[in-house]
């Protein structure tokens, strides 16, 4: 792989995966642990909210939520993690609290149940540490 363009801008981890499972074996870049990486972060990536949103729910969602004005890195974080939780909603938005009412609140984890989908299942590993908590 090559970076074409360092300041091209963020991606997903939906278009990551994507661009992950379209990459080829190589084999020889396999002495270097290649294949063991794209393994490894596939696997991971499954298991995100990610892995089960498409390129039109992403665009949807964006063009839901931007009445409310956030900034890129929340919105792509929102993407990311999709709460379902005010408080969890309040740890990705900066001055969550100064900036949205209850009523805002609201729409913004309805926007985000509805637009985007629920993930399948948490990773084995995420599911373990919960338990034990």
């Amino acid at each position: 792989m090559e970076i074409v363009n360092a300041r091209a801008g963020t991606v997903t981890s939906s278009e990551l995966l994507k661009m992950l499972v379209g990459t080829p074996y190589n084999k020889r870049r396999a002495h270097n642990n290649h294949s063991t990486i794209l393994h490894n972060a596939k696997k991971y990536l499954q298991h995100r909210p990610g892995a089960v949103q498409n390129a039109d729910d992403i665009k949807k969602f964006i063009r839901a939520i931007k009445p409310f004005k956030l900034l890129p890195n929340e919105i792509l974080q929102l993407i990311e993690i999709r709460p379902t939780s005010s408080t969890t909603l309040s740890l990705l938005i900066e001055e969550y609290e100064a900036r949205f009412t209850n009523d805002q609140e609201e729409a913004i984890l309805r926007i985000i149940t509805t637009i985007l989908p629920e993930p399948e299942a948490l990773a084995p590993e995420v599911e373990t540490a919960a338990k034990n908590s």
